[in-house]
């Protein structure tokens, strides 16, 4: 598989997609995607979504519920990742991918878009942990330590639709602060 880096970048693009996964563990060779959603930001506000959960090959087990909340019942009659990553990388297209410790879920589209016989993404992205390292002094660059730091709500905190709200609206925090320093100088 290619090496994937996110780019740490000083720009703060006003259009692009954030993209969050939940998974049944944290191998994308052993483990299935069970919830894939997106965003689609235009001029700095959200414009679309996509989200759509996905029967995984084996049950999920009982700690993914408890972190996420997606039971086997849930995604019962859900389609297969096979039915769902052409219209998700239809949605996305060229963007640029804005996640929060994208590497980790852009390795596991990588994989099932191979496994599955799909054309790879190769789009630019941005890792909101990346920049949050950088920006933020904080003992832990979770999302939901980075939300709580920038007074943001984390309902629903691990269901992929939710994260992808919330990694949004940290990347606007992030983006403000780092344009008001920079307009200070």
């Amino acid at each position: 598989m290619e090496n994937l880096t996110a780019q740490i970048t000083e720009e703060f693009p006003d259009d692009y997609t954030v993209v969050d996964i939940e998974t049944t563990g944290l191998s994308p060779a052993k483990n299935n995607i069970i919830e894939i959603s997106a965003l689609k930001v235009r001029n700095n506000e959200i414009t679309e979504e996509f989200s759509q959960l996905i029967k995984p090959s084996n049950p999920i087990g009982r700690f993914i519920t408890s972190l996420t909340g997606i039971t086997n019942e849930m995604v019962e009659f859900a389609p297969s990742v096979e039915k769902v990553l052409p219209h998700f990388t239809n949605f996305i297209s060229d963007d640029i991918i804005l996640g929060h410790n994208i590497r980790f879920d852009i390795n596991f589209i990588r994989t099932n878009l191979k496994k599955s016989g799909f054309q790879p993404i190769s789009n630019k992205t941005i890792d909101t942990m990346l920049i949050a390292r950088r920006r933020c002094k904080l003992k832990s660059h979770s999302l939901k330590n980075l939300a709580l730091h920038y007074n943001l709500s984390t309902e629903g905190h691990h269901r992929a639709l939710n994260d992808c709200i919330i990694t949004h609206k940290v990347y606007q925090n992030i983006k403000k602060q780092a344009l008001s320093e920079n307009s200070e100088v």
